[in-house]
């Protein structure tokens, strides 16, 4: 792996897509592949590698070969209309896999640079690789996407984001990646200790896990509609009224043998043809089919030249029992920044089906649904925030997710936006309802395991009894502000012993 000083340009290439292989091989610990047994190896081979070669350039590579497989979904919206956008499918994916190479190769290089030798060195460049995800979680609206804690979904080891977070089971996994090259004359003892580490957090979210959980005093019982309206045909005037009426037939079926009638049924985003405040007969019509049923839908809706991406409570006689607009939007999908602008030279939001794109909701809320308890409504995109939810007084008593995942493809994306929904129950100890267009549609409990779910292509209904919640965990009290700190106080620590190191080196010199 020891690349000589001032290698010669023959090297270079070969480091560069070393570099991006493994990269790859990180992001395969994400779903749907969910190898963490890869990723981890993968990710602790790039820090010698950086570290004996040039950080910045090596680190640019495996992000960008990072994003390209992780991500690589992002080609998906531009095919929906093949003949208007196909054209900048590859300049998607090639600028969003070079964002992330330009995270990593910052977060690599500075942090190397923190350190004196190859021990705080290679801490510094996890601590670096961490600021990262923690940056891009916050920054420009933020985005925190496949984070490097959440290769560990589908293990025990991911009840401990009811403590740490995604973000912290993220700076978890970089230390155990990392351990091999703190104390090079003791690689054996640093790998035993992380390999005990593993042990301890495998078991100890075995335990996290089976920890009981309070019954319900009354039972909530649920029918979440995926009508499976693909995306390319969802409004086109041929399809749209049919798509209508499958929500209305879904929504009518009777429960099945031994199963009780929903108290609460859910459609997904964007669910209906028609506009909130030009609904025709068309909210009676549900109104009629959930049969004195209050019916939590996907909506759009206008005030004057603005519209919103809603979520409607339709009550008894098609009345709107609660309203919720979506506050967090997808950049580029559903607005697009100085939108004004480019709308001149033809450049619109995919997502928004009326005008240049939608407005931004004025303030998230809670929805009180009376006896079915106090919910956190999430608009697609909404979910994959933590620092967004409402973990605090007043606590809601269960997350509800509508969204139109029939953007993304069939294979990752959609797999991937389900693991942030498993990932906020986990955090917050609360079950989530998941409605879906195309899929994947679940039913959350507060561990994060999937209840029931509809896999994608699916047209059907989930019938089932929510999921009590947890206790309030102790992330859902802290947020992230102790791994901000922590991570405040770790580059200082690395920093002043690198400044202590060199004042000792030159001392010794003279």
């Amino acid at each position: 792996m020891r690349v000589p000083a001032g290698y010669n340009p023959f090297w270079r290439p070969l480091v560069w897509a070393l570099a991006a292989l493994l990269g790859g091989g990180v992001a395969l610990g994400q779903a749907p592949f969910g190898l963490w047994e890869l990723a981890i190896p993968a990710l602790s081979l790039l820090f010698p590698l950086c570290l004996r070669t040039a950080p910045f350039k090596t680190g640019l590579f495996a992000g960008m070969g990072y994003a390209a497989v992780a991500m690589f979904w992002i080609v998906d919206p531009f095919f929906v209309e093949p003949d208007l956008y196909g054209w900048m499918a590859p300049f998607a994916l090639f600028f969003m896999a070079l964002g992330m190479g330009l995270f990593w190769a910052l977060g690599i290089a500075l942090g190397a640079r923190l350190g004196v030798g190859e021990p705080s060195r290679a801490a510094g460049m996890a601590l670096g690789l961490f600021a990262t995800d923690l940056v891009r979680s916050y920054v420009f609206t933020g985005f925190p996407w496949v984070l490097f804690g959440h290769i560990w979904l589908d293990t025990p080891v991911a009840q401990f984001a009811s403590i740490l977070g995604a973000l912290g089971l993220g700076l978890v996994t970089l230390g155990l990646a990392a351990a091999p090259w703190l104390l090079p004359g003791r690689r054996l003892v640093t790998v035993t200790v992380a390999a005990l580490a593993l042990v301890g957090l495998w078991f100890g979210g075995i335990a996290l896990r089976a920890a009981p959980l309070p019954e319900r005093a009354e039972p909530v019982n649920l029918r979440i509609v995926q009508p499976n309206a693909p995306q390319d045909q969802k409004w086109l005037p041929d399809h749209a009224e049919k798509f209508f009426f499958r929500h209305l037939d879904l929504t009518s079926e009777p429960p099945a043998a031994g199963k009780p009638a929903p108290d609460l049924i859910l459609w997904p985003e964007t669910a209906v043809p028609f506009l909130l405040n030009d609904p025709g007969a068309g909210l009676a019509m549900v109104a009629e089919a959930a049969q004195g049923k209050p019916v939590a839908l996907g909506i759009q809706r206008s005030e004057g030249a603005r519209y919103y991406n809603s979520l409607a409570v339709i009550g008894p006689g098609g009345q709107v029992a609660a309203l919720y607009d979506k506050v967090h939007l997808v950049p580029f999908g559903e607005y697009i920044p100085f939108g004004d602008l480019f709308a001149k030279i033809g450049v619109t939001a995919f997502a928004a089906q009326e005008g240049n794109g939608y407005s931004a909701g004025s303030a998230r809320k809670l929805i009180d649904l009376g006896p079915l308890g106090v919910v956190q409504p999430l608009i697609c995109y909404e979910a994959v925030f933590a620092h967004e939810i409402s973990g605090r007084d007043p606590r809601p008593d269960w997350l509800m997710q509508i969204t139109n995942d029939a953007w993304f493809g069939t294979f990752s994306g959609p797999w991937q936006h389900l693991a942030q929904a498993r990932f906020r129950a986990i955090e917050f100890g609360l079950p989530l309802a998941r409605s879906a267009n195309t899929g994947v549609s679940a039913l959350i409990d507060a561990r994060g395991q999937v209840v029931a779910r509809l896999d994608m292509g699916m047209q059907g209904v989930i019938d089932a009894a929510l999921p009590p919640a947890a206790a309030p965990t102790i992330y859902a009290k802290t947020g992230d502000y102790p791994l901000v700190e922590g991570l405040f106080i770790a580059l200082m620590a690395i920093y002043a012993t690198a400044r202590f190191a060199r004042v000792d080196r030159r001392k010794k010199q003279v």
